[in-house]
Parts: C-alpha cells; structure tokens; sequence
C-alpha cells in the first residue's frame, strides 16, 4: 500500500507520496512512487502512482522509452502540447499494460488495479491535475475539488478537508500535507518513510521544490511531535468547553 496526496492551488502544486511496498507482514520494501520530468522554461511535469506495483513500474518504464527512443507520430511527456495531452498519454499507457498484463492477473488471482497522479504545467497553459484510472481513463481536479489521494488515503484526508482551498498559501499546503502523511504513517503500517516532496510554483515551469524526506529528518520530526503536542492541547481545551 502507499499514499499519494496532490493538491492544486492558486499559488501552485504539491505532491507528496510515501515510499513503502509490502507484500505480506514480513515482506516489506522501499519504491520510490513519485517521478519527475522538466524542461525549464517549457513543462514540468509530476507522476505519484499507487496500486499493483508491477503494472505501474511498466506504465512509467513505457513512458520513459517513449521519451529515450521517440518515434514518429508518438507524443510523449515532453513533446505533448498541453498538460490535457500528458493526461491522455498517461491514460494510453495504463490501458496498453493492462491489455498486457491485466488477464493474466485475474487468471492468478491477483488485482491490477493501479491508479495515477498527474500534475504539472506547460508553457502558454494552466497548472493542472488528473487522476488517472486503471481503465486508462481519467478525472480533473476542480475548483470544488482541488486534491486528489491515492492508495491509504483515509487516515490523512480530514486534515486536508478542514485546510485546503484554492486560496491556500502555499507554504501552509505543504505543512497540510506533511501533517496527513503524519497521520498515516502513524496510523497504517503499510505506509512508510521516506518521503518524496514535490512542489511546483505556478508559472515557474520548472520544480520549485524536489526533495526526499528520510526517517530521521530532524525538520519532520520536530513537525510531528509539534503536531501531536497541539492536538493534545486542542482536546484540553475541548474538555473545558464540554465539561
């Protein structure tokens, strides 16, 4: 299992994935969920994916040979006109593994079902966000829904309904989405550091912001415990007005 959290602001994206891959409860490992293309100046583009791992491993490595070995008549990630076409590419490269790979899964009894993030901006457009599906069909983030979740999203999704608008300042996305990564990792064990960190600031065209957070980060830890130490204050105050 994983959590991926993207959330699309007046002032820019932020994407924030875990790490973690496990397979039973002693069969636990580490994959990076969070991957990147830029060309400064002209796009820069961000994919967090969740689900069978197998089958989102072979969607990024499609897309990655598309780019290295580009064929004529073939848009990739970095020759698509517009983030809505990187969208469509994401969602034609799921659909070709699952015509692929997905029979043969079901046959073992094993699921397919893989989900994609898509974010980022390219030059003349708007910064936007797509879920995309495991059929290879998609949905846009809106002004009356600015985030999208993938995988354990549960523990860590009040937090971002009580924060996040479009309005919201950047600086205080990102803390939003530390503190709901936070609350999943305690809360679901097959979520797990690191981290991955992307921020994207509108217009930019290029990462803002692209860093892995590790377990013993000292910035993170002072978050959470700072966090956990509000909380516990929230409810003393909360007692006072019930009781």
């Amino acid at each position: 299992m994983t959590y991926c959290l993207a959330m699309l602001l007046n002032e820019g994206i932020v994407c924030l994935s875990d790490t973690r891959t496990n397979a039973g409860l002693d069969n636990i490992s580490k994959f990076r969920k969070s991957f990147t293309w830029e060309i400064p100046g002209d796009r820069a583009i961000c994919l967090m994916t969740a689900g069978n791992l197998a089958i989102t491993q072979a969607v990024i490595g499609l897309l990655q040979e598309n780019i290295d070995e580009p064929q004529d008549g073939i848009d990739t990630l970095l020759s698509a006109q517009s983030m809505f076409r990187v969208a469509e590419i994401v969602g034609d490269a799921m659909r070709t593994i699952q015509q692929r790979h997905g029979a043969a899964l079901a046959q073992m009894g094993e699921s397919s079902i893989a989900s994609i993030i898509v974010a980022g901006q390219r030059k003349g457009g708007r910064q936007r966000l797509f879920h995309v599906y495991a059929a290879g069909n998609f949905v846009e983030a809106t002004e009356d829904s600015p985030y999208f979740q993938i995988g354990e999203h549960k523990y860590g999704k009040p937090i971002i309904d009580r924060v996040i608008t479009r309005e919201t300042p950047l600086k205080t996305a990102v803390t939003a989405a530390l503190l709901s990564m936070d609350s999943t990792l305690r809360s679901n064990l097959s979520v797990g550091m690191p981290l991955d960190l992307t921020v994207l600031r509108s217009d930019e065209l290029c990462m803002s912001d692209h860093r892995r957070i590790e377990a013993d980060d000292p910035q993170f830890d002072a978050l959470s415990k700072g966090w956990s130490q509000a909380l516990r204050d929230a409810f003393e105050e909360m007692d006072a007005m019930w009781n």
